[in-house]
């Protein structure tokens, strides 16, 4: 139960871009920076909202979980992992995958929350 929860709220983002509206691209983007941070998706879904609308997406991890969503009217993302530490201490790795996520929004502002969790003392199987 004991893990990292980390958050960041990106403005100043270059809409542009394909990851802000194509649930294909984003996932991509998350597939491959979830591998480089050594942590291991088992499931997703990724949804597009309709009339220029962002994207939703989520990949479920044997570690926990990473969401996105991306604002393209308002140049914006929220990134949300968290990762348990049931197997070992994989703080670390949710703070690569958070560093290459914001790495490829480019914003120029970000504000970022870290939250450690699975502080109540219960005991351990």
């Amino acid at each position: 139960m004991q893990g990292l929860h980390l958050t960041a709220d990106l403005a100043g983002c270059r809409t542009d871009r394909a990851l802000f509206t194509v649930p294909d691209e984003l996932r991509a983007l998350c597939r491959r920076a979830v591998r480089s941070a050594g942590l291991q998706a088992v499931g997703e879904l990724f949804h597009r909202f309709e009339a220029g609308g962002g994207v939703t997406g989520v990949l479920l991890l044997a570690e926990s979980h990473l969401a996105l969503h991306t604002w393209p009217e308002l140049g914006a993302v929220t990134i949300d992992v968290y990762v348990c530490n049931y197997s070992g201490d994989n703080g670390a790795r949710a703070e690569q995958l958070m560093a290459l996520l914001e790495a490829a929004f480019e914003p120029v502002r970000v504000e970022r929350h870290r939250l450690q969790r699975g502080s109540l003392g219960l005991p351990l199987p």
